[in-house]
C-alpha cells in the first residue's frame, strides 16, 4: 500500500511538472490537447515510476558498501535503463492507440526516451539527495539524543555522588556528638548512661541504614529525633525543654534522613548549650499549599543562613535538600516573639 501511494504521488507530481514545462515551451494554447497530453504523461510516469520504486530499494543494499562514485553510477545507469524501457513500452501503447496521429513509432520512441530519461534521472537524483540528507539528519539527531541521555546520566551520577559525599559528612558529625553526649553522662549518671545506650544503638542502626536511603518516612525521622532529644535532655537536664507537634496525617511523607535532627542539633548547640537557663525547642509540621513544612523553633539568639560557614551541619543539609528537591534556597529562617524558626518544605 505504501508503494502504491508513493507511486501515485510521484506520478501526479511529475505529470503536473511535465505538462507545465511543455505548456511554457509551447507558444499556442493547449486546451484541445490537454487531455491527450495528460494521458500520455501519466502513462509514461506509471511505466517508469512503478519499476523504479520496486527495483532501486532492493538494489541499494547490494552497493551500499561501495564507494560513493560507484553507488551513484549504478543508481543513475539503473534509473536511465528503467526510464528507457518504460518509455519504449509507453511508446508502443501510444502508437497502438493512435494518440499521436501522423507520427511514426520511431519518432514517438525517440522523443519519449530522451525526455523520460532526462526527467527521470533529474527527479531521481534530486529525490536521492533529499533522502540522503534526511537520513543524515536523522542519524545526527539520534546521536544528539544519545549524547543528551549520556549527559543527563552523567549529571545524575554526579549528583548522587555529591549527595553521598554530603551524607557521609553528616553521619559521622551526628554520631560524634551523640557519643559525646552519652560519654559525658558516664561519670555522673552511669545508670542513666546505661539506659541511653539502647537509644544510642537505635541511632547508630538508623544512621547506618539511612546511608542507603535518600528519604525515609517522617514518622521514623520523628522517632529517631525523640531518641536524640531524650539523650540530650539527659545531658542538659532541665536546661533543655522540647515539644513535638507532628500531624499524624503526615506520618508517611518522606524526608531526607537526619534532616530534622540536624535542625534540632543546631538548636541544641547554639540555643541550649551556651545559655545557663537553657532554651526551649519546638518541632512542628504545617501544611503549606502543596507542601509540608517542617519547622524547628528555639528561644535562642537566632542566626542568619547567609552567615553559615561551608561544611556546617545546616549548610550540608541545605545542599542535600537542593540536590533532592531542586529548591536552590530550601532553608527558611524567621524571628518572631523571641523565637527563631528554621525549616524546610517537602512535596505533599
Amino acid at each position: 500500500m505504501k508503494l502504491v501511494l508513493q507511486v501515485l504521488a510521484y506520478c501526479i507530481a511529475v505529470s503536473l511538472i511535465v505538462v507545465l514545462v511543455i505548456g511554457l515551451l509551447t507558444s499556442g494554447p493547449l486546451t484541445g490537447e490537454l487531455g491527450t497530453l495528460l494521458a500520455e504523461v501519466w502513462l509514461y510516469t506509471i511505466l517508469i515510476a512503478t519499476p523504479a520504486h520496486w527495483i532501486l530499494p532492493r538494489l541499494y543494499p547490494l552497493v551500499v558498501q561501495r564507494r560513493p562514485a560507484v553507488r551513484w553510477s549504478v543508481f543513475i545507469i539503473t534509473l536511465a535503463g528503467i526510464s528507457a524501457a518504460g518509455s519504449l513500452a509507453g511508446s508502443v501503447i501510444v502508437f497502438g492507440l493512435n494518440l499521436e496521429p501522423g507520427v511514426t513509432f520511431g519518432e514517438i520512441a525517440w522523443i519519449s526516451v530522451r525526455l523520460s530519461v532526462f526527467l527521470a534521472v533529474l527527479v531521481g537524483v534530486i529525490h536521492a539527495i533529499v533522502v540522503l540528507l534526511q537520513d543524515r539528519l536523522e542519524t545526527a539527531e539520534g546521536k544528539l539524543r544519545a549524547q543528551e541521555l549520556e549527559y543527563e546520566r552523567a549529571l545524575k551520577l554526579a549528583a548522587e555522588a555529591r549527595l553521598a559525599a554530603l551524607e557521609s559528612r553528616v553521619h559521622p558529625h551526628f554520631l560524634f556528638n551523640a557519643l559525646n553526649t552519652v560519654s559525658s553522662l558516664i561519670p555522673t549518671a552511669p545508670a542513666c548512661a546505661e539506659g541511653l545506650v539502647q537509644r544510642m544503638s537505635a541511632l547508630l542502626r538508623f544512621s547506618l541504614d539511612a546511608h542507603q536511603e535518600r528519604v525515609v518516612p517522617l514518622k521514623i525521622e520523628m522517632k529517631i529525633l525523640r531518641d536524640y532529644l531524650e539523650i540530650e535532655q539527659a545531658r542538659f537536664r532541665g536546661r533543655l525543654r522540647f515539644t513535638m507537634e507532628v500531624n499524624e496525617a503526615f506520618a508517611e511523607k518522606e524526608v531526607p534522613p537526619l534532616s530534622v535532627q540536624t535542625l534540632v542539633e543546631n538548636s541544641v548547640k547554639h540555643a541550649v548549650a551556651p545559655n545557663r537557663q537553657g532554651a526551649e525547642i519546638r518541632v512542628r509540621t504545617v501544611m503549606e499549599r502543596e507542601y509540608i513544612r517542617i519547622e524547628v523553633a528555639d528561644t535562642g539568639p537566632g542566626f542568619s543562613i547567609a552567615d553559615l560557614p561551608a561544611g556546617h551541619g545546616l549548610d550540608n543539609l541545605r545542599s542535600r535538600l537542593t540536590m533532592l528537591f531542586g529548591d536552590p534556597d530550601p532553608l527558611r529562617v524567621t524571628r518572631h516573639d523571641g523565637w527563631t524558626s528554621v525549616g524546610f518544605r517537602v512535596p505533599a
